[in-house]
């Protein structure tokens, strides 16, 4: 949570704005976040609204693509509105740090333990969006909202909202590079597979700060299964069900865990990260809502 900038819009629709969910450094998300609360006070939104040099319209069908997904693990869009100029869509608010703010609130790359149920629960939820015929096609570092609830899977279809199918995306803004597999960068339809590349680089980030490590930086507990999802042929990538077969798997023979992790429960926080979300929490209840200009 980060104060809000004086080009940062003072309303998202009917609701006001409080304060950004991202902070400035952070480049590569593809909408502008923000927690904005009714102008009644009584409910709290995560607000998103496209890029300054982001095609409104092209934003604006992904929006109402995800509104009308009920996938377990998306973000959950309740409202989109505005005009063809400005739209913006709304998720009931809870307490969510981006990945990258995770990272930074805990100080470094995450547990072992944390990176494998996050991989376990992230794969689930691509499995099931692939298996309705779904392509995420914006997963990110910055896509990924860790809550107590369990990982959110926000920016849906940013890779389509950047570019039509058929033009080159590499480089273009709000894209992250270490993300983006590279038959989307050339300009190819997003596809399920795609989804795994970028869940490779993910995991990857959580597991040692870069979507883009050297081999030898990768943890060996999950070094053979990021550089299968990181292959530049999309045919040698697993399957998101495959990823979560293998992550289960090497859970259920780790010596400091007996179990198959359960993918339906909440991943449990590290302590960094649980503090992070009550500062946040504590933040959102105590901002006070702009006090109206006087009437003439």
């Amino acid at each position: 949570m980060e104060p809000l900038r004086h080009d940062d819009p003072p309303r998202t629709g009917p609701h006001i704005t409080l304060a950004r969910l991202d902070a400035d450094s952070e480049q590569a998300v593809p909408a502008r976040r923000f927690i904005a609360r009714s102008a009644d006070g009584d409910h709290t939104f995560l607000a998103c609204l496209p890029r300054t040099d982001a095609d409104p319209t092209r934003w604006a069908i992904e929006a109402e693509g995800a509104r009308r997904l009920s996938i377990r693990g998306f973000l959950p869009v309740g409202e989109v509105g505005g005009t063809a100029d400005l739209p913006w869509c709304t998720a009931p608010y809870v307490p969510a740090l981006p990945l990258p703010a995770a990272l930074r609130a805990h100080g470094g790359p995450l547990p072992e333990p944390f990176v494998r149920a996050l991989g376990a629960t992230l794969a689930q939820t691509l499995a099931t969006a692939h298996a309705h015929g779904v392509t995420h096609a914006g997963l990110s570092p910055a896509a990924v909202l860790l809550t107590t609830e369990g990982p959110r899977l926000s920016c849906f279809g940013a890779v389509r909202a950047a570019a039509p199918d058929g033009e080159a995306r590499s480089g273009l803004p709000g894209l992250d590079s270490g993300s983006l597999a590279p038959e989307q960068a050339a300009g190819g339809r997003p596809r399920p597979l795609g989804d795994v590349y970028a869940l490779g680089a993910v995991l990857a980030y959580a597991a040692t700060g870069h979507t883009v490590p050297e081999r030898d930086e990768l943890p060996s507990f999950i070094r053979e299964l990021i550089a299968a999802c990181l292959s530049r042929d999309p045919e040698r990538r697993p399957q998101a069900h495959q990823v979560l077969t293998r992550l289960e798997s090497a859970a259920s023979t780790a010596a400091h865990q007996a179990t198959v992790l359960d993918t339906a429960a909440p991943i449990p926080l590290p302590a960094s990260m649980v503090a992070a979300l009550a500062r946040q929490s504590a933040q959102v209840l105590a901002a006070e809502l702009p006090v109206p200009a006087p009437l003439d």
